[in-house]
């Protein structure tokens, strides 16, 4: 699932995953397992209410990896 973000279109952060989920961009939900529940939780609830799939990752540093960025990622959305 990570090749997948990769390549694709992305955001990254809470603020702009949120906005792109708000905003009906985001396809799809990436959540780290080891990030803060009070990060995550509001998210998968608002992917939930828009029909966005969630995929959870073990650990931000994958996820921000992925991302390709330097440091660890709590979430990230393909839009």
């Amino acid at each position: 699932m990570l090749t997948q973000l990769e390549y694709a279109d992305k955001v990254a952060g809470v603020k702009q995953t949120r906005r792109a989920l708000q905003d009906g961009r985001a396809k799809l939900l990436f959540l780290a397992r080891d990030a803060d529940p009070g990060l995550t939780e509001p998210l998968v609830l608002l992917a939930q209410e828009r029909g966005v799939p969630v995929q959870w990752i073990d650990a931000m540093r994958d996820l921000g990896r992925a991302c390709g960025i330097a440091v660890g990622a709590a979430v990230a959305a393909v839009i």
